[in-house]
């Protein structure tokens, strides 16, 4: 039962599927049409609010006052995440959001790029970030230590956020649609109705997890500038 259950999450079928479920990640945005670049609608407007909405929470926090490309980035990596894990949403399509595979490639790449960064132009404000201001003289070498631990793993914690809430909600709608089919029609209707609520709760965590991971790369991105 185990195995079956978490068979959803499995890419490797066979070479063929293989290649197919990865692709999925991408293969999207070949189903926008071009119109959508070119002709102003409600569907471009409304993404337009959102991403200039994005930008200014995005600049804030990266203390940028002029207009700057720096918020692209995590205005692309937004979309990304958004995208597949809506497209996870939809039946017999592969999540690749749900592999530390993809969640951990993203976050390691940003994590070592904004390190080496930080390291390379502003190592002295990397120095003082490990030690709080007015920390005590005793506790300095355990702050340092504290503090570097909790940069390590970065990364890492933000891959496992991502993956666990989207194979956590996967799971229940799993679990729920292979319920026992010999119900009576009251309880067919409970549980229709059940997933239908989990579906929306699924929908406001793919939304609320792209959020996070981009406002947590942004913070991260402000502490070596």
């Amino acid at each position: 039962m185990m195995s079956n259950l978490f068979s959803i999450f499995d890419p490797t079928t066979n070479l063929f599927n293989l290649s197919l479920n990865w692709i999925s990640t991408f293969i999207g945005l070949l189903f926008i049409p071009y119109s959508f670049w070119l002709i102003p609608n409600r569907y471009y407007i409304f993404w337009n609010f959102i991403t200039n909405k994005l930008h200014n929470e995005f600049k804030m926090l990266l203390g940028i006052n002029s207009f700057n490309g720096s918020t692209f980035i995590f205005i692309s990596l937004f979309s990304f995440i958004l995208f597949n894990n809506f497209l996870g949403l939809f039946p017999y399509i592969f999540t690749s959001t749900s592999h530390l595979t993809i969640s951990l490639s993203i976050s390691l790449s940003l994590w070592i790029s904004f390190m080496l960064y930080g390291w390379i132009n502003n190592y002295q404000h990397m120095f003082i970030h490990m030690i709080p201001q007015g920390t005590p003289s005793i506790l300095m070498p355990f702050m340092v230590l504290i503090e570097t631990i909790s940069n390590i793993i970065r990364p890492g914690t933000l891959a496992v956020r991502l993956t666990a809430n989207m194979i956590a909600g996967h799971l229940l709608l799993t679990l729920l649609s292979s319920t026992n089919s010999n119900l009576s029609f009251f309880m067919l209707f409970i549980l229709i109705f059940m997933q239908i609520l989990l579906l929306i709760l699924e929908s406001a965590v793919a939304i609320i997890q792209s959020y996070v991971i981009s406002i947590l790369s942004t913070l991260y991105s402000s502490e070596v500038n």
